[in-house]
């Protein structure tokens, strides 16, 4: 398929399918004139990548996990392990920004401690 009906297909621009292609997220081969020609599961790879960045995913992270999960045999089980991880990292930081709110509002609770003379 070439970049054209990839785009048209995928909802994505050819720079966006170009950029997965620099960052090694999709591979096309070259025609002889030069045309690049995406594998018809370049669709379903590109849906899963477009996926991940909507759950969070930067795409280094994608393009660092990618291949665990597309190689798999059974993908399943590794896309669940990394959905996982995902998940643990977003706890942590909520339970950062919990803890930092938590300490906003006792300093706004808290006199000014530029008019008390003490900083800390």
């Amino acid at each position: 398929m070439l970049i054209g009906e990839l785009a048209a297909t995928s909802g994505l621009s050819r720079e966006a399918l170009r950029f997965y292609e620099q960052q090694g997220l999709i591979r096309a081969r070259r025609l002889g004139n030069g045309y690049r020609d995406y594998p018809a599961e370049t669709v379903a790879l590109v849906q899963y990548i477009r996926t991940a960045q909507q759950l969070g995913f930067t795409l280094a992270e994608i393009g660092d996990r990618l291949p665990g999960i597309w190689d798999a045999q059974d993908p399943g089980p590794a896309l669940a392990q990394v959905l996982a991880v995902k998940l643990q990292e977003i706890d942590t930081r909520i339970a950062a920004l919990q803890a930092l709110r938590q300490t906003l509002a006792e300093r706004v609770a808290a006199d000014c401690p530029l008019q008390s003379g003490r900083i800390s």
